[in-house]
């Protein structure tokens, strides 16, 4: 690894012109050198072309891809993926979500644990609410054995210091994570089976499975706006939750967790929620819920 390895940070856009600015110029104004901006536009219909030809079109360290059309979270992430490691051969690259902006000393800091050790497949670090900027979203996940109670370590609790070591992680959420080369290298990107959602899931049960770590570097921070691009609430998003989830553990995990983890998740979580979101009247996203489940389902029938 050289002294002041390259990394390519990757970020992907979809109608996000009211906040992508915000997001790329935090990345610019890092105190780490050697790095430039992929920017991916997903087939956006605002004018998040237009803003970012205008405002980066001559900036030599922002990269602008075009897909003609939205081709979802996984194959719209691996084209910034692939230029990054393949095009540019970056050392690592920075995923970040759009409706984020970064700390002045995160690359470096993510930079700084990622290089311990070449079994390091992934670095994540703080991530907190935009709107509540001394509170934590996730800092990292913690499961128990089975995959069926994955926790995010420190929602919603206040930063007084109390997760200020670098550490391994069981899970993270990839609102921005660090990818090394060699797990690029080893297992690729991105499952394209998942279009939205539980991609990240997926993507670490294939690293772990391969040997590498997930780890937390505690100087690195960011701040999210939180599903600024499909909404908290979508109905897309409620069918994703409940279908790509179950589809990670059956490609990933053995035959007594993957039955247990079916078991659990369909009869004692999703179908008491899908009941509880159908009751208070929400009954689009019910029915979006029981179609996820239900795709999940289907998928199992043609894979066994």
């Amino acid at each position: 690894m050289t002294e002041n390895p390259f990394v390519a940070v990757v970020t992907l856009n979809y109608n996000g012109s009211s906040f992508l600015q915000e997001c790329i110029d935090s990345i610019l104004d890092s105190d780490y050198s050697n790095f430039k901006v992929i920017v991916i536009d997903n087939g956006s219909q605002d004018k998040s072309l237009e803003l970012l030809e205008r405002l980066y079109g001559s900036n030599d360290k922002v990269i602008i891809l075009k897909n003609k059309k939205n081709l979802g979270y996984s194959k719209g992430m691996n084209v910034g993926l692939d230029y990054g490691f393949n095009n540019l051969e970056a050392d690592f690259c920075l995923v970040m979500n759009n409706d984020t902006f970064l700390d002045k000393q995160a690359i470096s800091a993510l930079v700084e644990v990622a290089e311990k050790d070449e079994k390091i497949g992934f670095v994540t670090g703080k991530v907190y609410y935009a709107d509540n900027p001394d509170i934590f979203q996730t800092i990292g996940k913690s499961s128990d054995p089975g995959l069926l109670c994955i926790i995010n370590t420190g929602k919603g609790e206040v930063d007084k210091g109390q997760y200020d070591r670098n550490c391994e992680l069981d899970f993270c959420d990839d609102i921005f994570w660090l990818v090394s080369k060699k797990l690029y290298s080893t297992i690729g990107g991105y499952d394209l089976e998942f279009f939205l959602e539980a991609e990240d899931f997926d993507w670490q049960l294939r690293a772990k499975k391969a040997g590498f770590k997930i780890m937390f570097a505690y100087k690195a921070k960011l701040w999210h706006k939180v599903s600024m691009v499909i909404g908290k609430d979508s109905p897309q998003k409620a069918y994703y939750d409940a279908r790509n989830p179950m589809i990670a553990v059956m490609k990933n995990c053995e035959h007594d967790i993957v039955k247990k983890y079916l078991r659990t998740r369909t009869y004692k979580i999703y179908l008491p929620a899908i009941i509880k979101t159908a009751l208070k009247g929400k009954i689009q996203k019910a029915i979006y819920m029981f179609a996820g489940l239900f795709s999940a389902f289907i998928w199992k029938f043609k894979h066994n």
